[in-house]
């Protein structure tokens, strides 16, 4: 399947060879759908710069496949002459599932086509051996399927901290579950029988902004990813970097100023050890704040008024905040999204990230757009990214 990227909503179609600009095309009528609908095919064909035959067309293709309907109430413009029936898009029937493989536990989710959890579970990890691990993921998003009657799968996507090849479908290596070079899109396709696509979790959540986030619309984002797994993702004119076999966006060795800890290639103070969840609920349990390894339980001693447990996340969402400055020198981008548990629940952390990535492009940098979903919504949007990408290729006809 030829991959090819989706036009912003607001530019006109690329100039594609005819196989490619009928799904660029089909792409760009579903984004606009999702982003404005319900919407008059008249109004999709004025943002997106087709005309008006082809939107026609498109719309009752993809109405086909099951993704648009008309809306319930028609409109007219003006009051006179035949209504404008909008199209939206069509929720019902399509689920995607989304496994998202974190250190401690997988989360196993359900997401409907506008990124939207409809069931999750989350499984802990007994051994971490990947076929095991995989094998009860797997096994678990078929449980789901069975408590949602009546929705019909159309792939999975899996989303994982570390070195993962989107291509291969491979995480290559995950040091902290001592996985090297497993093969995840074949092991899940065998188990579920699905189309199975697999990327990190940082690009995963960026194509989730895109879609669905507060970085809609947005030319140029980054992502920054700290939690057990400290990672990047960079997207520019609505296409993630990856780079060669998915190599961009490991900053977990970039030397942050002022760190203290001992990393394993022998150096000092690299980011992801010094940011870990790890490291973090290490100091709270030396500081006797928790006696644990959830990092949650350091937000509820926070909330519950432990001075050294604010202390401890007010300085971890700091030096969050110095690693968004360093990335945001090199790269520049328009908009920069954190996900940090801090970051994400208390205000005192946010204000302390903005601080330290300074006021001239403090407003720049949000928290993620699903606070309460980050998991699940990484790995069903590995999946959703296909979709609105080439909505022809991804979707089955609806019989």
């Amino acid at each position: 399947m030829p991959r090819t990227a989706a036009t912003t909503l607001m530019s006109p179609v690329p100039r594609v060879a005819d196989p490619d600009r009928r799904r660029t095309s089909a792409s760009v009528v579903l984004r606009s759908v999702l982003e404005h609908g319900p919407v008059a095919r008249s109004t999709i064909a004025r943002v997106t710069g087709l005309s008006p035959a082809s939107v026609t067309d498109h719309c009752a293709r993809l109405a086909e496949l099951g993704l648009l309907r008309e809306s319930a109430a028609p409109r007219r413009s003006g009051g006179v002459g035949r209504p404008h029936v909008p199209v939206e898009l069509d929720d019902s029937r399509f689920v995607v599932g989304g496994l998202h493989i974190a250190v401690p536990y997988t989360t196993v989710a359900l997401l409907d086509l506008r990124g939207r959890v409809v069931a999750e579970r989350r499984l802990k990890h007994g051994r971490t051996d990947p076929r095991e691990v995989l094998a009860r993921a797997a096994d678990g998003l078929g449980a789901l399927l069975a408590e949602v009657p009546g929705s019909r799968p159309l792939g999975v996507g899996v989303a994982a901290g570390g070195w993962v090849d989107r291509d291969s479908g491979t995480i290559v290596e995950h040091p902290l579950l001592g996985w090297r070079d497993v093969a995840v899109r074949e092991t899940v396709r065998a188990r579920t029988g699905l189309p199975v696509h697999v990327d990190g979790h940082a690009r995963a959540l960026v194509n989730a902004e895109r879609l669905f986030g507060r970085a809609r619309g947005s030319r140029s984002v980054l992502h920054l990813f700290v939690g057990n797994m400290v990672d990047a993702a960079f997207a520019t004119h609505d296409e993630v970097h990856h780079g060669p076999r998915s190599q961009a966006g490991s900053i977990a060795h970039l030397p942050l100023a002022g760190g203290t800890e001992p990393c394993a290639c022998g150096r000092v103070g690299c980011l992801q050890v010094e940011l870990s969840e790890r490291t973090l609920c290490r100091r709270a349990r030396e500081a006797g704040v928790i006696d644990g390894v959830n990092p949650m339980h350091v937000l509820t001693a926070a909330a519950a008024g432990d001075p050294v447990a604010v202390r401890l996340l007010v300085e971890r969402a700091r030096m969050v905040g110095q690693a968004a400055e360093l990335l945001l020198d090199v790269l520049n981008p328009e908009r920069v999204v954190v996900t940090e548990i801090g970051v994400i629940h208390r205000e005192d952390c946010l204000a302390a990230l903005r601080e330290a990535v300074g006021a001239e492009r403090a407003s720049a940098v949000v928290p993620t757009s699903f606070p309460d979903s980050v998991p699940a919504t990484a790995g069903g949007s590995v999946v959703l990214d296909v979709l609105y990408r080439d909505p022809l290729g991804a979707s089955p006809t609806v019989s």
